[in-house]
């Protein structure tokens, strides 16, 4: 008999990030990158949604202490945020006060990408690529 399962796999539904001050850092990703307040669990816990439909969970740390961290340490290691325009989020994100890590280069598979740091110190990263 012939094994029928498989899995219907979709794509990402959401990635997390654990923040000092959920509040804070749920309302910088609504103001800054466009998200919208979508659900809101007490724990406290809100689940943001993108304007693609793509959610991002914003969620309370623990005590553990931060690791330093490159794009290259080992685990998961940046978002990385489609763009239209990089130059058009770049002067747009200079005015939100972002911290950039590094100059617009390469992205792997095409396309230009430029990294930063959100309020919390999470590395997240802007991407523009066409043909997708």
């Amino acid at each position: 008999m012939q094994n029928t399962l498989k899995l219907d796999f979709l794509g990402v539904d959401h990635p997390a990030v654990a923040a000092e001050d959920v509040e804070a850092l749920a309302n910088w990703y609504c103001e800054v990158l466009g998200y919208q307040k979508w659900y809101h669990d007490p724990k406290p816990v809100w689940m943001l949604k993108a304007p693609d439909g793509t959610l991002l969970e914003v969620m309370p740390r623990d005590s553990t202490q931060r690791p330093e961290r490159t794009t290259w340490t080992p685990g998961w290691s940046h978002v990385a945020f489609r763009v239209a325009s990089i130059a058009d989020a770049i002067a747009y994100l200079d005015t939100k006060g972002v911290v950039w890590t590094g100059e617009v280069v390469e992205a792997i598979g095409g396309g230009k990408v430029r990294s930063a740091m959100d309020p919390d110190g999470n590395m997240i990263q802007i991407l523009e690529r066409r043909g997708l």
